[in-house]
């Protein structure tokens, strides 16, 4: 219990003394371990968002109009008795195992849609229901099957084409994924930059301090005695460092997230601060890890005992 209460007298000593390096390590450490709380946020986003939307994935069977080319409706306009078909193979025919539910779209109804989305639009004026196809909008048991879906009803009679939302959902996917990735890069480089602020810190208080350690050596005191305030103070930066990180992570999932953001885009669910909470014990973690072996290393090599 003394050697503890000795070592962290003097971590504070050696903190007081080296007021500004600390300081720097504790912003380094806050600023790039941010970049590692937000890039986890982001794909914790990213996964939500996928689960949300490929739930809700549609695959869109279009029929053929009077105006469709000849090369995909070669018999013309979609029929009464071919409509019925593909009606009767979402309920009971080869694709109604892959369906999960379905509804049917007019010409009346795909209009109507269409003016909402595109209210500004010079072409909406002239557009009419004669001109927008029926069509089956299908969600599936499983979205990752669309590919069979897809087969069973592109080659099929009064079907113009058959598409799904999942190129697109990949695009944006491939994005939010890109800009994770450059946030994780951003923080690897500001956390090497902390780990020498660390290794730095911790060499010029061994240098500032080496009196003291020479007679401490003098008078038959152990290794770890000796190192572990140095180790102690290093670390105490960083987890300083880390819990400012995680305060701004906490802040960013419940304020830009789960109040700024959800309310910009009611469309899509976010995740608020109840996600950050599994975020900021890595993060502490991560900053302990860093700062023991930085610490240590440094201590064997420029601290002789």
């Amino acid at each position: 219990m003394n050697r503890l209460l000795y070592m962290l007298r003097e971590t504070l000593t050696s903190l007081r003394r080296n007021v500004a390096m600390v300081a720097s390590v504790i912003l380094v450490t806050f600023i790039s371990l941010t970049f590692v709380g937000a890039a986890a946020l982001m794909q914790t986003q990213v996964n939500q968002m996928t689960e949300d939307f490929y739930d809700r994935l549609e695959v869109s069977v279009f029929l053929c109009t009077e105006s469709s080319s000849q090369s995909a409706c070669p018999t013309g306009a979609v029929t009464e008795d071919q409509r019925e078909g593909i009606e009767q193979s979402l309920e009971e025919g080869a694709a109604s195992q892959y369906v999960s539910s379905y509804r049917y779209e007019s010409q009346e109804e795909a209009l109507e849609n269409f003016l909402e989305g595109n209210e500004d639009s010079a072409r909406a004026d002239s557009v009419e229901a004669s001109d927008m196809p029926e069509s089956f909008r299908i969600l599936l048991h499983e979205p990752e099957e669309y590919p069979i879906v897809t087969e069973l009803f592109a080659a099929a009679p009064g079907v113009e084409t058959v598409a799904d939302q999942q190129e697109t959902l990949d695009q944006i996917f491939s994005i939010l994924n890109g800009l994770t990735l450059v946030a994780l890069i951003i923080a690897t480089v500001m956390i090497v930059c902390a780990v020498l602020l660390v290794a730095t810190t911790i060499r010029l208080s061994a240098f500032s301090r080496r009196r003291e350690t020479g007679i401490m050596r003098l008078v038959g005191a152990s290794k770890s005695m000796i190192r572990g305030p140095f180790v102690f103070e290093g670390v105490f930066a960083a987890v300083v460092g880390s819990l400012l990180a995680c305060a701004a992570t906490w802040a960013i999932a419940e304020f830009l997230l789960g109040q700024w953001l959800s309310q910009q885009v009611p469309g899509i669910r976010f995740i608020d601060s109840s996600d950050s909470w599994i975020i900021m014990p890595l993060l502490v973690l991560i900053a302990a890890v860093l700062a023991v072996s930085a610490s240590w290393l440094t201590v064997r090599r420029y601290l002789r005992v």
